[in-house]
């Protein structure tokens, strides 16, 4: 199949689909004489692996060690496991600053008039050091 039947049955763009091939995510697929790629299942079934881990939030280097471990059958699941629980990890370290951030931009907000008068609580708070 061309590149457009390719990103059509994975759920990725074909712009994405050339960008995971330059990043070596995608294996170099065969070629037609007039230079077209062509895809088969096994390179959908990849690139569906690679969308579901970027929905997760996974970056392309823990896209790429994921994939290496998923195509290796004699894997240690441990490893599998340790990636993830990295990247749980992040995200709670994420969300803990995203929400102390909504909690000062509330406070802030919460602390302003809104009204027409030149003094502004949150701009003073933006201008704290």
């Amino acid at each position: 199949m061309n590149i457009g039947e390719a990103a059509l049955r994975s759920g990725v763009s074909a712009k994405m689909v050339r960008h995971y091939e330059s990043l070596g995510l995608l294996p170099a697929v065969a070629r037609t004489d007039s230079g077209y790629r062509q895809y088969g299942d096994k390179e959908v079934h990849t690139l569906r692996f690679v969308r579901r881990a970027r929905e997760l939030g996974f970056s392309m280097a823990e896209i790429a060690e994921l994939l290496k471990l998923w195509q290796n059958r004699r894997r240690a699941s441990g490893d599998v496991k340790r990636i993830a629980l990295t990247h749980v990890a992040d995200l709670d370290r994420r969300i803990a600053e995203m929400t102390a951030m909504r909690r000062t931009l509330e406070h802030l907000a919460h602390c302003c008039y809104g009204d027409q008068r030149p003094d502004c609580p949150i701009l003073d708070g933006l201008a704290q050091a």
